[in-house]
This record gives C-alpha cells, structure tokens and sequence, in this order.
C-alpha cells in the first residue's frame, strides 16, 4: 500500500478555547497523514466521542469544562478504548505530568509547541511511540524517583530492628535494653522512622509500615 493510499490517521481534537482549537484543527488537516474526525469544545463531549467514534488518537486540552483532559484519558482507557490520549497544557510541574501518564495519557506537550511538534506527536502516538519534550522529561524521571522513595522510604537496619520492636508491642525502654541503646537514641530512631514514612506516634508507624508491606 503505497503512501497516498494509506488510510489517514483520524484525530479527535478538545480544547475549550475556539482561537486554540482551531489553530491546531488547520495544522493537523493541513497534513495528508491526519484527519480530523471530531472537533470538542469540553471533557465530556470529547470522552462522549472518543467512546462513539474511536479515533486514533484524541489532541485533550488539559483544563476543560466538565472533565478535564486527564480524566478524559483515564476514563476512555479504563473502558478499553485503543485511542491514544495526547494532552497539551499550560501546566508543567512534576506532579502534573507524572499524573497525566499514569492516568492513560500516551504524550504531553506543552501548549507553547510549536504547531509542527503537535503534526510529529499525533504521528509518534498513533506508531505507539510516547510524546514527551526533552524539558519535562528530566522533571518526569525526578518525580519517579521521589515517589519511589516515598514508597520505599530506604529504613536504615538498625531503624527496621526498632520498627519490628514496635510492632511486636515493646516500650521504648525495653527497646533501649534489649539493642543497648540510651533511651533518647532509641527516640530518635524512631523519630527518623516517622519521618520517612511520613507519621506521628506508634500506631500510625506500624499501620504505615503494614500498608506499605514493609512489614508483615
């Protein structure tokens, strides 16, 4: 099948801003690879679409009336849809771009794209290829690692020795006698271990440590 018969790659585009919307319409139509199949002024319509139509590949503004383009994303791929989510947004922090590829998003740009990198991601997400500009990447792999850490808070040996102690009922005294430690060290100890894992007092430390399977 040759180029000019290959079928076109049908995108659904949602954006609640007409200039935006259709500034991005005529980029992508422009293209002979592309056709675009519906037009959404807000979540709900664009995620009523996506379900009705099944495009290739769905262009979600990220803040839009209703559902914004994120809870577009993971609702169409919960219900099994196959359309790749490609969400543009003025947003760029960490949080925001890690939530938004956990939630079903396939790529993310910013709207300050230019046109033609908007024509390449489309392309790049229908090939199953995922879309993220080299400025967020760095933020995205930063706030891997910082929630891994969160999940893993890394207990020293000593830290997991008292943590075990705890959990099986013990005193900070008895602790202090049976690891020969001063009291007041044992206390830190354990102060280290709220902080890691984000708690105050002895019940909330073991509920923590259960619910994260650090212990038992």
């Amino acid at each position: 099948m040759t180029s000019s018969t290959r079928p076109r790659i049908r995108v659904l585009i949602a954006d609640d801003h007409p200039v935006y919307r259709q500034g991005i319409c005529r980029e992508l139509d422009a293209d002979d690879g592309l056709e675009v199949v519906r037009v959404c002024q807000d979540g709900k319509e664009a995620l009523s679409a996506i379900t009705e139509i099944q495009p290739d590949v769905a262009v979600l503004d990220h803040r839009m009336p209703g559902l914004d383009g994120v809870q577009v994303a993971l609702s169409a791929s919960r219900a099994g849809s196959p359309t790749r989510m490609l969400i543009l947004s003025a947003f760029t922090e960490n949080a925001t771009v890690y939530q938004a590829l956990r939630d079903g998003a396939w790529g993310y740009l910013t709207k300050e794209a230019e046109p033609q990198e908007i024509v390449q991601a489309v392309h790049a997400c229908h090939r199953g290829d995922p879309v993220l500009p080299p400025q967020l990447t760095a933020g995205l792999i930063s706030e891997i690692r910082n929630r891994t850490e969160a999940q893993d808070p890394r207990l020293t040996q000593r830290e997991m020795e008292i943590l075990r102690m705890l959990a099986s009922g013990m005193s900070t005294p008895e602790i202090a006698r049976t690891v020969f430690l001063a009291p007041s060290t044992v206390k830190t100890h354990i102060q280290h271990v709220c902080d890691k894992l984000g708690v105050s007092g002895r019940a909330a430390i073991v509920a923590e440590a259960m619910r994260r399977g650090i212990l038992d």
